[in-house]
């Protein structure tokens, strides 16, 4: 009976660590695809001068897939922690739990900002022009 607990738990361990690896590697792929695809949007927007409306779009791209790096980044750590609950890898799922925490609360902030200047450019294109 131990030995098959034994074997199990080996099992365990080999399929804990491979669903780490995928997730971390997905997590990788979702910061370079993220890169990727701000590096367009500056590039396809480079003629315009510089103003807020583009760098809060630039942040707005790259931190939404930051936000979902981290994500899976967070699974990863907490397949980790099953294991092996050792006091550093808990230490790091509390961290980037606080991390991915504030920066979905940032990127809520920047999106309403955005929702906001919007509305306001909208409201101002709709005025009707009083000619004197």
């Amino acid at each position: 009976m131990m030995e098959w607990i034994h074997i199990l738990e080996g099992g365990l361990s080999e399929v804990v660590s491979l669903g780490q690896f995928i997730l971390e590697a997905i997590s990788v792929f979702c910061v370079f695809f993220g890169i990727v695809k701000t590096v367009q949007l500056a590039l396809r927007f480079a003629e315009f001068q510089y103003d807020e409306f583009l760098f809060i779009q630039l942040r707005i791209r790259f931190g939404v897939w930051l936000a979902l790096a981290l994500e899976f980044q967070l699974g990863a750590d907490v397949l980790a922690t099953t294991i092996a609950p050792k006091t550093e890898t808990l230490i790091k799922l509390g961290a980037i739990a606080i991390i991915r925490t504030l920066l979905n609360y940032f990127l809520n902030m920047e999106l309403e900002h955005e929702f906001e200047f919007r509305k306001h450019q909208s409201d101002k294109e709709n005025l009707p022009s009083i000619k004197q």
